[in-house]
């Protein structure tokens, strides 16, 4: 008996949601062909372009007690397995704590998971401690000490994930589709096409998913201290909030990224100078460290637009009106780098049910 035709996957958008899919992929189908077609790639530095804008750290946003839970521990063992295996410096990745400070009562945060009000991650960064009064800044409800958890270099990481890629025979295309129809007919092998396209699929001209919207962020990357930051510091209101305050200490070389802004529906490029000057202060206000406003060593200033999505990021198959399977994987907001393992094995596990309908999942 002839032997089946490895399949031709098809992966439009290269963030990192893109790449680590299109490694999951390769993976459990090692002699496929798979082609990831993009606009931009890492290098690029575009407002179009989302992952490189990231803070980016593990801090779990997800109180679902469901699937974005999954997805998280997903990515958290997977980072946990790159540091142990000595790759932390080559991918970009590595362990620190740090300090939540939160100025509103735990059951308002929004961080307690439904149905069991607990932390859920409580166990997996090796304890919570509740910080004492003398450590929490003035105004402040309560803090909690994060043992350890992972902080990420998003310039090496993404170029880690293209190496990856590159070294696993994956094609890259850089190229501009106005819809999913119009890159398939330049691809007519392909046996499944896996949509990683974050906010392009409100453009997309046969998805347009209104749900889609962005999420303006604003952030300013710093030079390191002399004194050097021993954790990672955040502080808001709730876990998700349009003026939560972080501080995260980049590996390698990759200095300081103080932020930060939420500003839901807004597209614009352009640098708020003043928004600049208010997170350098309330960052100096958190983090000690860091020294007084006018004696910081501004690198540059970021703004990046999270594809936000209501109901929350959209991975489910669809049939496709030519008949090639479409497995969607965009809408993760901010949680884009945490979930991006856990996100892509359930797109794989979803790849499966087309291809292998027999097999138990």
């Amino acid at each position: 008996m002839a032997s089946r035709t490895p399949p031709a996957f098809l992966i439009l958008g290269a963030g990192v949601i893109g790449l680590t899919t299109a490694l999951t992929i390769q993976r459990a189908y090692p002699t496929s062909t798979i082609t990831i077609v993009a606009k931009h790639f890492p290098g690029d530095r575009s407002i179009d372009y989302t992952s490189p804008w990231a803070g980016a750290n593990w801090c779990s946003m997800a109180n679902d007690n469901g699937p974005l839970e999954h997805y998280d521990r997903v990515t958290f063992s997977r980072f946990a397995e790159m540091v142990e295996q000595g790759l932390g410096e080559e991918v970009g990745i590595g362990r620190m704590g740090m300090w939540g400070v939160f100025d509103a009562k735990i059951e308002e945060t929004g961080i307690l998971s439904r149905g069991t009000g607990r932390v859920w991650y409580e166990e997996l960064v090796g304890g919570l401690r509740n910080l004492d009064e003398q450590e929490l800044p003035k105004g402040a409800v309560f803090g909690l000490d994060f043992k350890s958890t992972f902080r990420i270099n998003t310039q090496i990481y993404l170029e880690w994930l293209q190496a990856q890629v590159l070294k696993e025979g994956i094609k890259m295309v850089r190229r501009h589709y106005p819809s999913l129809t119009s890159l398939l007919s330049s691809f007519p092998n392909t046996a499944l096409l896996v949509n990683c396209s974050a906010l392009g699929s409100l453009t997309l001209s046969d998805v347009k998913d209104t749900n889609l919207y962005p999420t303006r962020g604003q952030t300013v990357l710093v030079a390191e201290p002399k004194t050097p930051i021993p954790r990672m510091y955040f502080r808001s209101p709730a876990r998700i909030d349009p003026t939560t305050t972080y501080v995260f200490p980049r590996t390698n070389g990759g200095g300081v990224i103080l932020g930060g802004s939420r500003q839901d529906n807004d597209w614009s490029a352009e640098i708020d100078m003043e928004l600049s000057k208010d997170i350098i202060r309330r960052c100096c206000e958190l983090c000690p460290e860091l020294g007084e406003p006018k004696n910081l060593q501004v690198i540059s200033h970021n703004v990046g637009l999270r594809p936000s999505r209501k109901g929350g990021p959209r991975i489910e198959l669809e049939k496709w009106s030519n008949g090639v399977p479409v497995v969607h994987n965009y809408g993760h907001a901010g949680a884009g780098f945490q979930s991006s393992w856990g996100t892509a094995a359930r797109t794989l596990e979803l790849v499966q049910k087309v291809l292998e309908p027999s097999s138990k999942l």
